[in-house]
């Protein structure tokens, strides 16, 4: 492997290996699935029309060296300690390296400017929606949502109605998950304002990608991902009810057994505050407080990656060991800042999702700037006939589940499976949506010693506080088994760097 010193050196790849061999080009013999968006490639095999002095440049590595790269990634994310807790495998608890495969996934900047004003546009309604359904519900008086629909959600914390957070935003920092069909457009596939995860994955993997393929990234003319930490810090301290520069902030985690802890220990530390366990904090006359060794100091921000149902012990469940006692009465006097909002869950329930492009224009007299995937909410009589009549071409959703779990993916199920949905469905149907079977865009991917076509999401990040700020790219989840299109990391899923080129 030559270093990066003599990589940068060079202004073109080299045509062999040093010893006068051909270098295999990474991509020779790559063929596109039929039917799915390659985002790469064209179904003639040419490269897509902005993305040409990339495929040459990795395609110069050759795969012999790409391998060894690959290698020094993953020895990178053992000594990072950067895992994840896999809960499909047999020995459940058991920490394993993140997947991360060297291809990145490539957006152009026509591409990207339109998934970030639809980002924006999107985030703000789901913001607007929080505080509308927490107040006046204007939404509900004029029939855009049913009432029935918003009582169902597990999500709706009626307790929570009247109760303003500080600096009126809920959706602080939100993660909308973005496919590409087989038009190339990119649609909302589902919406994550509670507490998303994964953002550290994509700062990481792309220290890593400059570390390991640094001649490629320079040349490519990347945007950066590296502020996202000081926004973030930045737009806490917006959100504060006390000054900026007396506003202590801190990283609330369940512990170390949580799947996502290294999440949480890594932007803590990037963002300079801390880390801290429910045990750390106690509330005092609707205050919240952190012990100290020089004794208690009042906390004024809290990025929280504890579920509504665990937070207050006082409030929800009882039996929380991961609460803080009191923490709501002190968010409810407006003396903490809590990102998220409590009650945000209503807003990515995926029984809400059907209703977004009309509340999007109900609140901003805007038509939606990014689709959405055709829904069916089998709790209408009209949309349960067609869902159970059609069941083998339907992926269906629990509306309260998340991380692919509580799903069906129709055309890939047996019928044990098909029968065990259907008799779900009509016993609570309220409990399911179905879509019809989106062909998810394929991105190549270096697997099991070869290259080809595996299918991707996109999760990017949104960091709202006096304006949205979206992330430049976002996690690039890809199902790492041939035909498979759950992408989930809590699945088996890995990762790709997104790199969203200049202009």
């Amino acid at each position: 492997m030559t270093s990066g010193k003599q990589e940068q050196q060079s202004s073109s790849p080299p045509p062999g290996n040093g010893d006068g061999a051909a270098k295999a080009p990474l991509f020779d013999g790559y063929k596109p699935i039929d039917g799915a968006y390659d985002e790469v490639f064209t179904s003639a095999g040419s490269p897509r029309p902005g993305v040409e002095s990339i495929v040459g440049l990795l395609d110069g590595i050759g795969r012999d060296d790409y391998v060894r790269r690959q290698h020094l990634a993953d020895v990178a994310f053992l000594k990072g300690g950067i895992t994840f807790n896999v809960y499909s495998d047999e020995a459940r608890g058991v920490e394993r390296i993140f997947p991360f495969d060297l291809v990145p996934r490539l957006v152009t900047a026509d591409d990207w400017e339109v998934v970030e004003r639809g980002l924006v546009q999107r985030v703000t309604a789901l913001n607007l929606f929080l505080a509308d359904i927490y107040g006046d519900q204007r939404c509900i008086d004029e029939g855009v949502l049913p009432r029935p629909v918003l009582e169902r959600c597990d999500g709706y914390l009626p307790k929570m109605r009247g109760i303003k957070p500080p600096g009126g935003v809920y959706t602080v920092i939100s993660g909308i998950d973005l496919v590409r069909g087989p038009d190339g457009r990119f649609i909302v596939l589902e919406d994550n304002v509670r507490t998303p995860s994964g953002v550290s994955y994509v700062l990481e993997n792309r220290a890593i990608m400059k570390r390991v393929l640094p001649r490629v990234f320079t040349e490519s003319q990347v945007r950066s991902v590296d502020e996202y930490p000081t926004r973030l810090t930045d737009t806490l301290g917006e959100l504060s009810p006390v000054s900026d520069e007396d506003t202590v902030a801190v990283v609330l985690t369940p512990g170390p057994f949580n799947s996502a802890y290294f999440e949480h220990t890594f932007l803590a530390r990037r963002m300079g505050i801390e880390l801290v366990q429910p045990n750390d904090l106690f509330v005092h006359r609707e205050r919240v407080y952190m012990k100290t060794t020089q004794g208690a100091q009042q906390v004024h921000v809290i990025y929280r990656r504890i579920d509504d149902d665990f937070l207050d012990p006082k409030v929800f469940r009882e039996d929380s060991l991961l609460g803080v006692p009191g923490i709501v009465s002190a968010y409810a006097a407006g003396n903490v800042t809590l990102a998220n909002a409590i009650g945000n869950g209503v807003a990515d329930d995926k029984a809400i999702y059907p209703y977004l492009p009309a509340l999007i224009e109900f609140y901003l007299s805007e038509k939606p700037i990014l689709g959405q995937v055709d829904t069916l909410v089998c709790a209408r009589d009209e949309h349960r006939k067609r869902v159970l009549g059609d069941l083998s071409r339907m992926v269906v959703k629990e509306v309260d589940a998340s991380g692919g779990y509580g799903m069906l993916i129709g055309p890939k199920a047996s019928r044990a499976q098909l029968d065990e949905f259907d008799s779900k469905i009509r016993d609570k149907p309220t409990k399911y949506i179905a879509q019809p079977l989106v062909e998810l865009s394929t991105v190549p991917t270096w697997v099991d010693g070869t290259i080809g076509p595996r299918r991707v999401d996109l999760r990017p990040y949104i960091i709202t506080g006096k304006t949205p700020w979206v992330l430049p790219g976002g996690l690039t989840r890809v199902a790492l088994v041939a035909g498979s299109y759950v992408v989930n990391s809590s699945q088996g899923g890995g990762s790709k760097d997104t790199w969203v080129l200049e202009a």
